[in-house]
């Protein structure tokens, strides 16, 4: 074999090994496009597709903490036991709080299809969390007293959780007595006199007539002690004409378990730009609530009218200084002679950051109503106050 042979067939083989290999040669496949989240502006800002879906999403919530001080029965006060002498002790009311909501949104044939779902997680003290107790020692034959629990994990509450189709709600959510009228002022402590019971399981039906006209039916099974007691549940009922200077309202309870009605009627006002006010009245029949109604000494008290005696009133208002700065007052009054005020500033210290001071004022006649708001026997007035810092997303 010569030299020009040997070349000739390395040159062959080389041709036909890279002919091998390029027929087995790997094919990238092309990459699938991505999906990326998309904005859904339907039902306002911050909703988006869930991807796949035509569901629209919204992850929401706050982060709050509060800190509280005041006389015994002032709703911000806390107690707390001496470790050294065993004394009770005034101290601050704290409160850290992580709430977490969900909104979904979607259209069908039957109508739009909603959720929505708030839980909170709280971390601090109660009014009587640090006071002693006393318990059974098992090695003495006395009881003896230890400190209370303190500031503590308070568990997780599941505030909201509903499904709502067209006008049909079904689910967990608050009282339509309250949150079809409204809640008693953009105040902090807006129930230093209470003015009807709010966590509920609820088959509700909304109707818009149009025109500002709306009304609400809502099956209700209360809770705690509120807790319907047979199959027949609690019933609000109410109408709501709204315009652009305000709205009229009103709303019926009936108290399944006492056979008890209940109703509120309230006024809505915008005065003007700065200057919205309200005042609303309620009025409950209590024949059949006992004095010993949910261990309140002269109170009768249901689901609905949880105010003293037959009749009550709220009123109060807000006025913004400017984009930042808004003053809120409340004043509350029932026939049993409570009386509550309370008033805040807050201020959006930037956008979703706000921090609020509020100043709050409980009264009673313990000689009509007995010691139900916790105010010490010998005194009549209790005088708190609260400051909050919340961060809304």
């Amino acid at each position: 074999m010569n030299i020009k042979s040997l070349l000739l067939g390395s040159a062959a083989a080389l041709i036909a090994v890279s002919g091998a290999r390029a027929a087995d040669a790997v094919v990238v496949a092309e990459p699938e496009p991505a999906e990326y989240v998309k904005i859904c502006d339907v039902y306002g800002s911050g909703y988006f597709y869930i991807p796949g879906t035509e569901t629209c999403l919204r992850i929401g919530g706050y982060v709050r903490y509060d800190i509280g001080l005041g006389q015994q029965g002032s709703f911000d006060d806390a107690r707390a036991t001496d470790h050294e002498d065993g004394s009770i002790n005034d101290t601050w009311r704290k409160n850290a709080r992580f709430t977490l909501k969900t909104w979904t949104g979607q259209e069908t044939e039957l109508g739009t299809l909603k959720t929505y779902t708030e839980t909170r997680f709280n971390f601090g003290n109660v009014s009587e969390s640090g006071v002693a107790t006393a318990i059974n020692n098992p090695t003495t034959p006395t009881d003896e007293a230890v400190p209370g629990p303190g500031a503590f994990n308070k568990g997780v509450s599941l505030n909201f959780a509903w499904i709502q189709l067209g006008g049909l709600r079904v689910g967990k959510d608050e009282s339509a007595f309250d949150t079809f009228i409204g809640y008693a002022g953009n105040v902090i402590q807006d129930t230093l006199v209470p003015y009807g019971g709010f966590d509920t399981n609820v088959v509700q039906y909304y109707f818009d007539a149009g025109n500002g006209f709306s009304a609400v039916i809502s099956l209700e099974e209360g809770y705690g002690a509120y807790t319907i007691d047979s199959y027949v549940p609690h019933v609000a009922g109410g109408v709501k004409w709204t315009q652009g200077w305000g709205a009229i309202t009103g709303v019926i309870g009936y108290d399944s378990n006492y056979e008890e009605v209940a109703g509120k009627v309230r006024l809505d006002v915008n005065a003007s730009d700065a200057l919205s006010l309200f005042i609303m009245a309620g009025y409950g029949t209590d024949d059949n609530l006992t004095d010993d109604t949910w261990a309140i000494p002269g109170h009768g008290r249901g689901f609905y009218k949880l105010w003293g005696g037959n009749w009550a009133v709220w009123g109060g208002g807000t006025y913004k200084f400017n984009e930042k700065t808004s003053f809120n007052v409340q004043a509350s009054y029932d026939e049993s002679k409570d009386f509550g005020l309370a008033a805040n500033i807050a201020y959006d210290v930037v956008p979703g950051f706000t921090i609020t001071a509020e100043v709050d004022w409980a009264h009673t006649d313990h000689s009509v109503n007995g010691n139900w708001t916790g105010i010490p026997a010998d005194e009549d007035n209790a005088i708190g106050g609260i400051l909050r810092f919340q961060r809304s997303f």
